[in-house]
């Protein structure tokens, strides 16, 4: 009996924490660059990372160690976030043979 009631514990606690993990709210991944600075104002940053370059924006929320100055080595974490979102709609059966007909 006692070995019993471990084991309904257990698979309750387990199904608990997958119902909690996925009502999790998700949080956007953080990413990071390092590199010179190669310009610098109040509303961005641009850092070379081997041959590129990174413009990266910035505003009065964004935390800063250190003084910051053009060719000083620097490491900015950052998250990706969507400006804007655009959803196409779905061309029909129709619309997509006319258009296999037209590249014929």
């Amino acid at each position: 009996m006692k070995k019993l009631s471990v084991v309904v514990a257990a698979v309750l606690l387990l199904a608990a924490s997958i119902v909690v993990a996925q009502t999790a709210p998700k949080v956007a991944k953080n990413y990071q660059v390092t590199g010179p600075v190669l310009e610098l104002t109040d509303t961005m940053i641009v850092v070379e990372k081997g041959k590129d370059k990174w413009e990266i924006a910035r505003n009065k929320d964004t935390k800063v160690t250190g003084e910051l100055k053009v060719g000083q080595k620097v490491t900015i974490m950052y998250q990706m976030t969507a400006a804007s979102i655009e959803a196409k709609a779905e061309k029909s059966k129709e619309e997509k043979k006319e258009e296999k007909s037209k590249k014929k």
